[in-house]
């Protein structure tokens, strides 16, 4: 018994280091971008040379998505150290692309936002690291649901249609929902399930991609959340 309830002790010092880890990354993510997206909100030069450049707005968003790809499927044939330095730069383009919320929304709704965000956040990523329940079935329904709503939000650029901007956003509000907290358990799973001597370099690695799932399950989750909030520019 000693054994095993030390042998439980130990799994769950690794998973809880693991996750901070994850956690840590992810907040230095969405302070990057959240400071970048202010200092170019805030300098006029910027912010109308990135508007009167739709070409430059249109690559940096590409590029993200270039990215993002990387990330996911090569993050093995990266180092610690190349993953960390994607991330970060990640961090800051989507700041730049970011900043134009600025000034379409009131800055006390983008910091109201934000907070009711990081307060979902937490619990749906809670809930996703204690929960005894299995929800891996949850993954094929969010998925589809997720596909649904980009195209929905495409159609909806030539329909233009308020009432179903709206739709698409509380829909996907509650998909944003379901996704932190089933990314939530496959990281703790991810943890679980690795060895108990791993060289820091991988680890690095796979806190690096848990990191960038959460941060990109929170941004959606706030932009959704902003358009729904609105606001005017103050």
């Amino acid at each position: 018994m000693e054994v095993l309830a030390h042998s439980e002790a130990r799994a769950r010092e690794i998973v809880n280091a693991f996750m901070i880890k994850v956690y840590n990354w992810m907040a230095a993510g969405l302070a990057i971008t959240g400071v970048v997206a202010y200092y170019v909100a805030s300098n006029e030069t910027m912010i109308r040379y990135l508007l009167s450049h739709q070409i430059l707005f249109f690559g940096l968003i590409i590029v993200e998505l270039i990215m993002v790809i990387a990330l996911a499927g090569f993050v093995q044939k990266m180092s610690g150290t190349t993953a960390s330095a994607v991330f970060i730069l990640y961090s800051v383009l989507n700041g730049v692309t970011l900043s134009t919320i600025f000034l379409i929304y009131a800055r006390a709704t983008i910091a109201t936002t934000f907070f009711i965000t990081a307060g979902t956040f937490a619990a749906c990523s809670f809930y996703g690291i204690t929960t005894k329940r299995d929800l891996t079935s949850w993954g094929g329904f969010l998925f589809m649901g997720l596909i649904g709503i980009i195209i929905a939000s495409v159609v909806n650029i030539f329909v233009k249609s308020s009432g179903l901007s709206l739709a698409i956003s509380y829909i996907g509000v509650f998909i944003f929902i379901g996704l932190t907290a089933y990314d939530t358990q496959k990281i703790k799973a991810l943890a679980l399930s690795r060895p108990a001597e791993i060289d820091s370099d991988t680890e690095q690695r796979g806190a690096i991609v848990g990191a960038l799932t959460l941060y990109l399950d929170f941004i959606n989750l706030f932009l959704l959340l902003l358009r729904i909030f609105g606001g005017s520019r103050d």
